[in-house]
This record gives C-alpha cells, sequence and structure tokens, in this order.
C-alpha cells in the first residue's frame, strides 16, 4: 500500500507535467524518469506523518502547497532500505514532493 502524490495545475486540476524530466525516486518510480509532478510514497511512513502532521498524517498537504513545516520535524535517521519507517527515510520522501514543489510553486497536492 502507498500513496500516489500529484502536483495539480491550480486552474485545471490536471497533473502538472514539467518541462524536464526528474528521477524523483519513491516506492515505485518512472525508470528514465518522468515529467509528471508525481511521487509515489510508501504506507510504511504514515505513523511517522501522522505524529508530524495530525490526524490526516500525509494528506494533510492535500489541497495546499509547501512543505517545510513538516520536513522541519523529522530528523535524519536515513536507512537504506526505503521500506523502513524511520524519521529520516520520511524526511527524504518529503524532500522528493518538495523537489517537485519547487518547480511549480503554484501546484495544488492531491493523491491516493
Amino acid at each position: 500500500m502507498s500513496y500516489d502524490i500529484r502536483l495539480l495545475d491550480p486552474a485545471t486540476r490536471e497533473t502538472i507535467m514539467l518541462p524536464e524530466k526528474h528521477d524523483i525516486q519513491g516506492g515505485t518510480y518512472a525508470i528514465g524518469g518522468t515529467r509528471e509532478a508525481w511521487l509515489n510514497v510508501t504506507y510504511n511512513y504514515a505513523k511517522i506523518f501522522y505524529r508530524v502532521m495530525g490526524e490526516k498524517g500525509i494528506r494533510t498537504i492535500y489541497g495546499m502547497t509547501g512543505l517545510e513545516k513538516s520536513i522541519d520535524q523529522l530528523g535524519f535517521d536515513t536507512d537504506p532500505d526505503y521500506w523502513k519507517a524511520t524519521d529520516g527515510n520520511a524526511r527524504q520522501a518529503l524532500m522528493g514532493l518538495l523537489q517537485l514543489a519547487m518547480m511549480r510553486p503554484d501546484g495544488i497536492w492531491d493523491g491516493d
């Protein structure tokens, strides 16, 4: 189980297509990159997102822009196993989403 999180165009509500391909990786990813402003994030991080973001967890960002406040609350304890639920791994997932947001700061988060 995972979250497919997309950055939507505020006018059309369609997934934003970036001008260049990106290689931001999550639980699944497009080999060779993709222009879609999209990232798959494992559900293994759910407890961490609920702790940091409240009762909606990662879904708190849906309909919003930005992620910096949540990222600042997470530690740096990464593990080479992407699937391991650590603050650092969850932080890396949010950093990937933030990179997409920096490419299109007007975008609105949506997913599931």
